[in-house]
């Protein structure tokens, strides 16, 4: 399906904010105790927690996100830095849903394909916007593995 320039993705994986318990009640999900969905999740650091604060444009993330995204963990990453990994039609999606989420206080989950420094592996980002008042601040969520 060829979409045009300014048609929206389908939002198939988006919730809105007020919605978020009912499809995913993410400060609980990021409680590594509760991660029992994905195997092996916790001890295998096939997930990784991370937040952008868009006040600073600063990322954060766990270790396993590091080691997902190929990077040193001890290396200060540029969100522009961190986007060369992915695919670039993976890439533009999940641009696409960021503004998205931005602009309407939305989550949602997204299946990304990475450039690994050896092979091409799988991901599935998580995403929740972090608010004050009505205005998203940040974002944050998990970055599952779903392939080696």
């Amino acid at each position: 399906m060829m979409l045009h320039p300014i048609e929206p993705l389908p939002l198939h994986h988006s919730w809105p904010l007020f919605d978020a318990a009912v499809q995913m009640d993410l400060g609980r999900l990021c409680d590594p105790e509760d991660l029992a969905f994905i195997p092996e999740a916790s001890s295998s650091g096939r997930v990784g927690h991370w937040a952008c604060d868009l006040r600073y444009d600063t990322l954060s993330w766990d270790g396993a996100v590091y080691d997902l995204l190929g990077f040193p963990r001890d290396a200060k990453v540029e969100r522009s830095e961190s986007l060369r990994v992915y695919s670039e039609e993976s890439r533009v999606a999940m641009e696409r849903l960021r503004a998205y989420a931005i602009r309407y206080r939305r989550g949602f989950t997204l299946d990304i394909m990475l450039r690994a420094p050896a092979t091409a592996r799988a991901m599935r980002l998580i995403c929740a916007p972090i608010c004050d008042d009505m205005r998203v601040t940040g974002l944050q969520g998990l970055k599952v593995a779903l392939t080696n």
